[in-house]
């Protein structure tokens, strides 16, 4: 019944800029589930010129999003999440921008928990952006690795969780630094439950189409990036022409990557 109700075709796709109602705004800064809102200075900057915040609003609740998405406009696929919350960055130039980053994804009814809206939300986010700016031509993600590091404690070896104690101290040419990524990529792009990507960010996205593309070495230097992955943060690519290509990979037991991901294995 809540699917019925909830139909994406009943959605509305509305824009949420500085401009909008500081009510709605307030919504923001409540719901955001993955990197924290600090200040309203914070959420100007998610909501500046070179960026683009999206989310799908119901006709009877036309004040409360029940999902939205912010975006980083661009001239390459992020590899931190540092430069895109400094509040204190000037605006990217628009006119270089080819790649969109998608950067948070937030789910706000948890009444709507198995009402899956992600997929339709960013197919829609993509078109639109694609109408404004013409010269997009990568549309990417920038995400947390939430289960990293707690099937690192099963699974790793114990001499090299202690040597990951202190992650962003290591030195770029450190064993315990090289031996993370590999672990991390075979997390990623091989450990399956019930035949589904094992990270739920992971299984979101690879069940959108998109492909493993990048990982990033301290991507996300916060206390909580650390906590849940050593501050490490993947990019997902969602190549237009391949979704269907990478959903049937997927449907088969094969988690679609990159070249620079395959390399990383152990």
């Amino acid at each position: 019944m809540f699917s019925t109700w909830f139909d994406v075709g009943f959605l509305e796709l509305r824009r949420i800029s500085w401009d909008s109602p500081a009510s709605l705004v307030e919504k923001l800064i409540k719901y955001e589930a993955v990197h924290d809102i600090r200040s309203w200075a914070d959420v100007k900057n998610r909501l500046d010129s070179d960026r683009r915040c999206y989310g799908f609003f119901h006709p009877r609740l036309p004040g409360e999003p029940l999902i939205f998405v912010e975006v980083a406009l661009t001239d390459a696929i992020a590899a931190s999440i540092t430069p895109l919350l400094d509040e204190t960055a000037a605006p990217a130039d628009l006119t270089r921008a080819t790649t969109a980053i998608f950067y948070s994804i937030s789910n706000t009814q948890d009444g709507l928990r198995g009402v899956s809206f992600g997929d339709s939300l960013i197919k829609r986010v993509v078109e639109t952006l694609k109408e404004e700016f013409p010269k997009l031509r990568t549309f990417a993600t920038l995400s947390p690795i939430p289960g990293l590091r707690s099937w690192m404690a099963k699974n790793a070896p114990s001499e090299l969780l202690a040597a990951l104690d202190s992650p962003l101290e290591l030195p770029p040419k450190s064993g315990a630094r090289q031996q993370l990524m590999g672990w991390a990529a075979r997390y990623l792009g091989q450990e399956l439950q019930d035949g589904k990507p094992l990270d739920p960010v992971a299984r979101f996205h690879l069940g959108n189409g998109a492909r493993i593309e990048r990982l990033n070495w301290a991507g996300d230097p916060s206390p909580k990036g650390v906590k849940q992955s050593f501050g490490l943060m993947v990019n997902y690519l969602y190549d237009l022409k391949r979704l269907d290509k990478h959903r049937a990979m997927l449907a088969q037991g094969q988690i679609p990557i990159s070249g620079a991901i395959e390399d990383l294995y152990l």
